[in-house]
């Protein structure tokens, strides 16, 4: 009967790929990986790196075996770890993609002085008066009037857009783009609401909210509701 490989090593453009079985024990994974790359090292002399990139399917793989996997795979000639994929994460990474996902919801004024924060998406319920600022590392969503300053998508995000009833910001930030109050803002009487949003040029444009159909076909989270 033919043994059950646990390692499966297949090469790419970029380098080489190392499928790990996920049912076997750690200590015979280890085994057959360091039989196999060193069976394997007819590795080109002219070649400074090939990199690797090291798949464990289901496996949680600790921090202490993290570090082992890249030392025995760096013992190799050239070798050089690039990236070790698990299907796995922790409760606390998983905690992390929740909070970044979910909308915070909150009713009141922001007044001068005071900031308001979402790791993810914000729906403010409210005005931001002058002096006062909303941030979130997703979208904002103002049922109420933006005079203050608002910055979505903190964190680099530069699909966020931020939405208001009545957009006359003193500030907009989206990810790393920074436009300071947009002329059309203090004259602007249209009681439609508005988005703004990076466009193709990495230039924030304030425009009807309408455009966001076609521009974010993906924020349906809120239809009907703004």
């Amino acid at each position: 009967m033919k043994k059950r490989q646990n390692v499966t090593i297949k090469g790419t453009k970029e380098g080489l790929v190392l499928h790990l079985d996920d049912t076997c024990s750690f200590e015979e994974l280890k085994k057959e990986l360091d039989q196999k790359l060193s069976a394997n090292s007819r590795i080109e002399d002219d070649r400074h790196y090939i990199y690797v990139k090291v798949n464990v399917g289901n496996r949680y793989l600790s921090i202490e075996q993290r570090e082992e996997l890249n030392n025995l795979i760096h013992e190799k000639k050239n070798l050089m770890v690039d990236d070790i994929v698990s299907n796995v994460i922790t409760l606390e990474e998983a905690e992390q993609v929740r909070t970044a996902n979910e909308v915070k919801t909150v009713s009141k004024i922001i007044r001068s002085g005071q900031v308001l924060e979402a790791p993810g998406d914000l729906l403010l319920i409210g005005d931001v008066n002058p002096g006062g600022t909303v941030i979130a590392g997703g979208n904002i969503f103002i049922m109420g009037t933006l005079k203050g300053v608002a910055h979505a998508g903190c964190f680099g995000n530069e699909e966020a857009v931020i939405v208001a009833s009545s957009m006359k910001p003193s500030q907009l930030r989206i990810s790393d783009q920074i436009d300071h109050a947009p002329d059309h803002a203090e004259n602007n009487e249209s009681r439609e609401m508005e988005c703004a949003y990076i466009d193709e040029n990495r230039k924030i444009i304030v425009d009807r909210l309408q455009v966001l159909v076609h521009l974010r076909p993906n924020l349906n989270r809120f239809e009907g509701g703004l």
